[in-house]
């Protein structure tokens, strides 16, 4: 029998090893790919405290269909030492965070049906505070305490009107104009105030959240306190005359909560989140 040898030449692992090792690394990051580098959440804009009125520039959006103007933070004197009674003391409140009010009272439209005065665009009024509130609260927001709505219409300025210390009548739909009207919202833009919110005063008194105390204001006193029935709540923009300064941003009016009355509408906030 003949039996034929075979003589095997050695591999040249200088060559494989290498291939063998991209080989693998080639595997492995398809079975294994790179990650994507995360990205950071950018963080939400911030707004510096304003010191002066007109150092803030008006900003305005929509939120599913009404106009809000952005209230940046800062300080001011809330209430008036030269006021009524019940506008004093004074005192300094603070904002820390921005937020949002409405750029006009809530309409007839907006609301879904009119009060006394009809028109679509004139503010809905004779509600009771219950019923403002919820409106607010189902559109995702909520009555204006009194110092946000103070501080809307006055700034750290602390003006007595939107547009600065004296009466204009003519920026304003109040009794000495109205022929016991109420006014389409926005009919008097000369009068907004420096966040760029009309009728702050004028047109229909505006109710608020918070329950009538006496001054300091103190958010943490229970006045804020939205299910407390018991107790009056504030109405805020005068309309009348008849008192000095009743127009003015420092004026305090109250009603019961079965109060109605054709001249006391709203408007909402909103926090900046």
């Amino acid at each position: 029998m003949q039996v034929t040898s075979y003589h095997l030449k050695p591999l040249n692992y200088r060559l494989s090893i290498p291939f063998l090792f991209s080989s693998l690394f080639i595997i492995l990051g398809a079975c294994n790919p790179t990650p994507p580098v995360p990205t950071a959440t950018p963080a939400p804009p911030t707004v510096a405290p304003i010191t002066k009125n007109a150092d803030w520039k008006p900003v305005e959006q929509d939120f599913s269909g009404v106009t809000m103007v952005e209230v940046p933070p800062g300080c001011f004197m809330m209430g008036n030492d030269k006021g009524r009674r019940d506008e004093r003391p004074a005192s300094q409140v603070c904002f820390t965070t921005p937020y949002w009010i409405d750029k006009t009272e809530v309409t007839n439209k907006q609301y879904g049906d009119h009060g006394n005065f009809t028109g679509d665009n004139r503010p809905r009024e004779n509600l009771l505070w219950a019923e403002a509130r919820d409106f607010c609260v189902k559109r995702g927001g909520h009555l204006p305490t009194e110092a946000e709505w103070e501080y809307a219409g006055r700034g750290p300025d602390n003006l007595m009107y939107p547009w600065g210390n004296d009466l204009v009548g003519d920026n304003l739909v109040f009794d000495q104009n109205s022929n016991n009207q109420t006014s389409d919202v926005g009919s008097k833009p000369a009068g907004a105030s420096w966040v760029g919110a009309l009728d702050m005063s004028g047109n229909v008194w505006e109710w608020v959240s918070s329950a009538y105390k006496r001054y300091p204001y103190d958010a943490k006193d229970g006045r804020e306190d939205l299910n407390d029935t018991t107790v009056e709540r504030v109405y805020r923009g005068g309309v009348h005359n008849y008192i000095d300064f009743g127009a003015g941003m420092t004026a305090r009016f109250k009603g019961g909560i079965e109060y109605r009355d054709w001249y006391v509408g709203f408007r909402c906030a909103k926090d900046n989140t």
